[in-house]
């Protein structure tokens, strides 16, 4: 078996180096920072679900559990659970997409760049469909596309059709294809090209029948022109961004692409490690500290890189919990606390919802659920949106930690972005037990909010997520502060944490 030693021999002999912290950086942050260098160094090429590149990061997560004192809490008294998967990937070569017209020569829209599809194994290997446009494709707009491929706004502010209500109205009207173009008008996380790669990941089992039997793409909002024209291009982008009245017409065109997909079986592990508890009547309740190791690999060059090294994304927080193990050095705190380190979050939460299905402790153990993502240090932290504030007692632990460290405790106030169902505490959530997310929060029209944006704009899943971004090195040590704080406020409280009788998620 080899020792955490040997992993960091590997990594000093794959050249493996990191930007180092400013001169009277503390010693917890400068750790946290060596170790988030480690994970997202290009040795561990991305982290993707399932590559070796992953396994070989999984087992420095291990080794340094292991190192800190921690015990081992995965399947057959080991380190992992292994959660067992299946991939299609639509591959570059030899996938195209074609507007052909009458008397015109064909236009080519670039795969991945312009246009790109969801993969899906009911996905045909081709279609030759014409086009039309439909406004939102509500139920009302859904006319006359049978045998079509259905152009819609994918608007994406509250109130208008949403991308599941698309696709069904699309499927129920007999369309063989959906095509939902960008919003420009939803700038609080706009929609950004290139695209890494169109791959879908599911649990390896029977039947991935259950996916659209329709081909849904996204379009960029700067290639619509290419499918309708400049004018009509124009008018539909700048309606549609408004949310005001779209018209519904057939595009004189049609869509001609190939999809040349691959599959695959694989495998990837969860990395699960416990810190067993010390009071007699409380150790049996579990704690789970929680965030995601996985990021994006290869994937389409940005500036000229094609590593997603995922840094910020979501090494760092991975490496946030490996400090709180360390600092604990093996001493417990009253409740026991589950350290999870999830497989398949980029890919649809595959390894916090398989966790979920397949615990390794009782699900009434389960006493809270702290999961770390969506926290980039850009900025000073006086504020931290917190998800499911108003479901459970743990505001409570947490206004009472974030309250002596001076930074202020917010509802999510931009909840068209659905962050509360993109993290992994989302199935807990969801199974009852009490669980919660943060994000830097910021005032509007702010310089925090301006570095917040860029950093969606051009880092978000990006190569640009790297070693070499900037961030505000007391806003790391903050937030480091503030979760090993609020960990053993929680596991310490004598009081478990509970759902508000309002909540929708509390147990009925």
């Amino acid at each position: 078996m080899r020792t955490l030693a040997a992993t960091l021999a590997l990594l000093a002999a794959s050249c493996v180096s990191h930007p180092a912290p400013p001169a009277g950086t503390d010693a917890d942050t400068a750790a946290w920072w060596s170790i988030t260098g480690d994970l997202s160094s290009d040795a561990m090429e991305g982290r993707d679900t399932g590559s070796p590149a992953y396994d070989r990061a999984a087992k420095y997560v291990a080794d340094r559990f292991a190192a800190a004192g921690l015990k081992p809490a995965g399947e057959n008294g080991g380190w992992y659970q292994t959660v067992p998967l299946q991939e299609v990937r639509v591959e570059k070569e030899g996938t195209s997409f074609t507007i052909a017209r009458d008397g015109a020569a064909p236009a080519s829209l670039r795969f991945l760049h312009d246009i790109t599809v969801r993969p899906s194994w009911s996905l045909p290997e081709s279609i030759d469909a014409p086009l039309a446009f439909r406004g939102y494709c509500s139920a009302q707009e859904m006319s006359d596309v049978k045998g079509k491929v259905a152009v819609c706004f994918g608007a994406r502010r509250a109130g208008m059709t949403t991308g599941a209500q698309r696709l069904e109205t699309a499927a129920k009207a007999g369309a063989v294809g959906l095509i939902n173009i960008d919003d420009p008008g939803f700038t609080i996380e706009p929609s950004r090209w290139p695209e890494a790669y169109a791959r879908s990941i599911i649990f390896r089992g029977p039947s991935p029948a259950a996916y659209p039997e329709i081909a849904v793409m996204r379009l960029s909002a700067s290639a619509l022109e290419t499918v309708v024209g400049a004018e009509q291009a124009a008018v539909i982008l700048k309606s549609g961004a408004a949310s005001q009245p779209l018209p519904s017409f057939d595009i004189p065109g049609r869509l001609q692409a190939t999809f040349n997909q691959s599959e695959r079986a694989l495998q990837s592990d969860n990395v699960l490690a416990l810190l067993p508890g010390t009071d007699p009547k409380l150790k049996d309740e579990i704690v789970i500290v929680s965030a995601h190791l996985d990021g994006y690999g290869y994937g389409e060059p940005v500036n000229g890189d094609s590593l997603y090294n995922g840094a910020f994304d979501d090494a760092a927080y991975i490496a946030t919990l490996i400090r709180l193990a360390e600092r604990q050095a093996g001493k417990g705190f009253k409740r026991s606390v589950l350290f999870a380190a999830y497989t398949g979050e980029e890919k649809g939460l595959l390894g916090s919802n398989w966790f979920s299905t397949h615990l390794t402790a009782p699900k009434e153990n389960l006493a809270a659920v702290v999961n770390l993502d969506q926290l980039r240090p850009l900025f000073p932290l006086k504020a931290l949106t917190m998800h499911a504030i108003d479901d459970t007692t743990l505001a409570g632990n947490v206004r009472r930690v974030a309250s002596d460290m001076n930074i202020e405790v917010r509802p999510d106030l931009e909840p068209e972005r659905n962050l509360n169902q993109r993290t992994d505490h989302w199935p807990f959530l969801r199974m009852s037990v009490p669980a919660t997310n943060f994000v830097f929060a910021f005032d509007p029209g702010s310089e925090s909010e301006r570095r917040y944006r860029e950093w969606y704009q051009v880092r978000y899943h990006r190569p640009q997520d790297d070693m070499t971004q900037p961030l505000d090195w007391d806003a790391a040590r903050d937030m480091n502060l503030f979760f090993y704080r609020l960990t053993e406020d929680i596991a310490n409280d004598p009081v478990r944490p509970s759902f508000l009788p309002a909540s929708q998620w509390a147990p009925k």
